[in-house]
């Protein structure tokens, strides 16, 4: 059992071939995919649409694994136990699993050809084009996926509309008065839902361009694009062609072992019925392909129906649903002002929860979740609040986490026997989390309930966090990090409090890191305004705002390395390094770079570097904003910038995304209607991809974000914490910054503009003024006792004409 063929390669396929590589499976496996590419998160198909790239929603291909992308399986020969391909190939297997997924259900209405579905990139490709010479768009299905598909017709900038058979929105997640005030909700927003209505035909001209959609009543609804997300349909054709037990309303049949009537084919996902059921969550399709994935390795897991919960945020309405939709009991609360619905249902004495829903306020959720068909922990009434969930103690079976069917059992074991201490430990270790992130709060909660007490101590000589000393000193009024430890701390300080004090300071002062006592502060590279390299020597960096550069700059460039005889390297952050520069000489080449207009990179701080840029409109052909202009407009704005760690950003001045904006801590890419930004990306050893966090801004719009994000990331982050984990850690994550920054919502919006403004107004070149001060000078010397003299033990070695350092053996 060495070859096993998977036909399909979409979430769950991709699921059970990482669990089989994880459980050490030695064989052959192969994927075979109709798309073009591997699966991709189909969960956040929508941000395709706002700017996220293909590539970024497309999940990494396990290493091992065969892939054959772009090509169609025409057939099974099951007794030579081999699948046949469009191109004429055969590709033999021991095991076959069948992850063909679901096909978008279109009604066969009149039309229906001329409209478009809501399932892969393409689709959205498609949709992106047609709205462009759109006005009105109409989506046909209100639940969670047609809900997806209205927003992204309005974020593309066309009157949405929704129709929906059933008498209110979202039927399968809510009830009635759930849906009325979801429906209150969406057209405050400006959509027109059109409930407990069909559709007779979508109309068309006789070129077969689209003009509405004709209700069964004959009222005509006038739009231009039209997307059809009415539900799915199992893709079973291939188990049926080949002679394998589907059900009556079709879906592959498959016994808890994932199994089909052929034991040697399985079949998982949205093409496999699992005693009677298609599930269409991702959660329950992860849990098929790892207990496939077990069972082929030799386990003996089962899957026994999956936990159906949801919990999401469409339009900007949190909308929850968990356990049954209806019981003996229900208790009920709404708010009709504040656009909150809760309704909890339970048995007939009034002792079990069996579900509920969350309409405005799904803050119950994360805590109410496990105890469905569980004895009720409180009062219904207390438990529709979110104050009651926090005290709730979980039994070791009520799941946590139902994208990854992780129990607070699980959890308890990852923190008791593995020493899990936090949160990203817990995801690490257990993948709860990891999908769609509701369960973190939870997380939380189970950290301390299982007396894991992770200290906020900056280090042993302050009892606060980086956070809490920030405010301090802004409070206070602190100048100087002896008042802040004779007053808040005690002892003398460390290697850890003190640089941190010393960027916190310089965030709020702005006066030069190497002033009176903040010189003793620095760790090596502030301390000599340089990075030192693995030999004693320093590196050199300009700043060259966007990338952009003079030739009589490049030629100072180039003649301070001829002079000083430095190795010359341009960095991925679009500057030139210079390195090899002795202590003692540091002030004089900085002195001839100063007379040429160049300043300090900040390559040494903990700081802003680089604003990179592509060339954008004004070369490129592609281009639709001046990324050169506006990335040295934000490098210039925000130079010099103390931050708890480095900051890097980048200006594309397209989608096509040349300046690798994504990978940034904030990126921005052009759009036709101005500027998307993007937070929380980075390079290093752990990459990620950052988000988006608003679309299609003004220039205004843009940079006042910006600042804001900035600030309250210096006020807020840990020392060294990286803006990722940063948003990763604020409760409520993404939603919650833009609330903060964008919205008001804590109403510090005003302050973090005139903080901004302040450091705008004090910058000062360090290098400048470093040379105008003899004293902060005279601590350029390799020797106290000897300025003049150079380190004897910096030699170097000439390679590719270049200079290298010689390490002493």
């Amino acid at each position: 059992m060495n070859r096993i063929v998977v036909v399909g390669y979409g979430p769950a396929a991709h699921r059970l071939v990482e669990t089989l590589t994880g459980k050490g499976f030695e064989g052959r496996i192969t994927v075979i995919g109709e798309e073009p590419r591997p699966a991709y998160d189909r969960v956040a198909l929508t941000s395709y649409l706002s700017g996220t790239g293909a590539e970024d929603l497309t999940y990494e291909v396990p290493p091992g694994i065969v892939t054959r992308l772009n090509t169609r399986v025409t057939g099974i020969e099951r007794d030579a136990r081999r699948v046949t391909l469009a191109d004429g190939g055969v590709e033999p297997y021991d095991v076959l699993v069948l992850a063909t997924g679901s096909t978008p259900f279109v009604p066969p209405v009149p039309g229906a050809e001329h409209a478009f579905v809501y399932r892969r990139i393409e689709d959205l490709d498609a949709i992106r084009v047609a709205a462009k010479d759109a006005v009105e768009g109409v989506v046909v299905g209100g639940g969670l996926l047609g809900l997806e598909a209205a927003d992204a017709l309005r974020a593309l900038g066309l009157k949405a509309h929704i129709v929906e058979m059933s008498p209110w929105l979202m039927p399968r997640q809510v009830d009635e008065g759930g849906g009325a005030l979801l429906k209150s909700h969406i057209e405050g927003l400006g959509l027109s839902v059109h409930a407990g209505a069909g559709v007779r035909e979508i109309v068309a001209d006789a070129g077969g361009q689209v003009t509405g959609l004709r209700k069964p009543d004959g009222t005509l609804i006038e739009a231009q694009v039209v997307v059809f997300s009415a539900g799915i349909r199992p893709r079973d054709e291939l188990a049926r062609s080949c002679g394998l037990e589907v059900g009556e309303r079709g879906g592959i049949v498959v016994d808890p072992a994932m199994r089909t009537s052929d034991p040697a084919v399985y079949a998982i996902g949205e093409c496999a019925l699992a005693a009677g059921m298609i599930y269409g969550l991702v959660g329950p399709c992860n849990t098929m392909a790892e207990v496939a994935a077990d069972r082929i390795t030799g386990g003996s897991s089962t899957f026994d129906g999956a936990d159906m919960s949801t919990k999401l945020k469409l339009l900007g309405v949190e909308v929850a649903q968990f356990g049954a939709m209806s019981g003996a009991l229900d208790v009920t609360y709404m708010d009709p002002v504040a656009g909150v619905y809760k309704k909890l249902f339970i048995s007939d004495d009034a002792r079990t929860l069996l579900g509920g829903i969350c309409v405005g306020d799904a803050s119950p959720y994360t805590s109410l979740r496990p105890f469905v068909g569980k004895e009720l922990p409180a009062s219904p009434s207390d438990l529709l609040f979110s104050g009651a969930g926090a005290a709730l103690d979980l039994p070791d079976d009520a799941q946590v986490c139902s994208c990854n069917n992780v129990c607070a059992g699980q959890i308890r074991t990852a923190i008791a026997d593995k020493g899990v201490a936090d949160v990203p430990g817990v995801k690490a270790c257990t993948r709860a989390g990891t999908t769609c992130g509701s369960c973190v709060p939870m997380l939380k909660q189970l950290l301390e309930k299982s007396g894991v007490e992770v200290s906020k101590a900056l280090c042993e000589h302050f009892p606060y966090s980086r956070a809490e000393l920030f405010d301090i000193v802004r409070v206070r009024k602190v100048t100087t990090f002896s008042q802040l430890i004779c007053e808040h701390g005690h002892g003398r300080g460390c290697d850890i409090c003190k640089p941190a004090v010393a960027s916190i300071l310089a965030s709020l002062h702005n006066g030069h890191v190497l002033e009176g006592e903040r010189a003793t502060l620095q760790d090596t590279n502030d301390a000599f305004l340089a990075n030192i390299q693995k030999n004693g020597t320093y590196s050199v960096v300009p700043r060259i705002p966007g990338g952009e550069i003079t030739p009589d700059k490049l030629i100072v460039i180039g003649e301070v390395a001829r002079d000083y005889g430095l190795y010359t390297k341009i960095t991925g952050g679009q500057r030139i390094d210079l390195f090899g520069a002795r202590i003692e000489q540091l002030p004089e080449i900085w002195r001839r770079l100063v007379e040429a207009g160049f300043e300090s990179g900040h390559a040494y701080g903990k700081a802003l570097r680089t604003v990179k840029s592509c060339v954008g409109s004004t070369w490129c052909r592609y281009g639709v904003q001046d990324s050169v202009g506006m990335a040295i407009a934000l490098e210039l704005r925000y130079r010099g910038l103390r931050s708890p760690h480095k900051l890097k950003s980048a200006v594309s001045g397209c989608a096509r995304e040349c300046a690798e904006a994504r990978s940034k801590d904030f990126g921005i890419i052009a759009t036709e209607k101005g500027w998307n930004l993007y937070v929380g990306g980075n390079g290093g050893f752990k990459p990620r991809h950052a988000d988006l966090l608003a679309n299609d801004l003004t220039t205004d719009e843009l940079i006042r974000t910006i600042d804001r994000f900035l600030m309250f990331y210096i006020r807020t982050a840990d020392r060294l914490q990286r803006t990722a984990a940063w948003i990763e850690s604020l409760e409520g994550g993404l939603d919650y910054l833009r609330e903060v920054i964008m919205d008001d919502s804590l109403g510090i919006c005003a302050d973090l503009d005139a903080q901004m403004e302040h450091h705008i107004a004090t910058y000062a070149d360090e290098w400048q003024a470093t040379l105008d001060d003899p004293e902060k000078l005279s601590r350029f010397v390799s020797f106290v006792n000897a300025p003049g003299m150079p380190d004897p033990s910096i030699v170097f070695d000439t390679e590719r004409g270049q200079i290298k350092p010689v390490m002493a053996r």
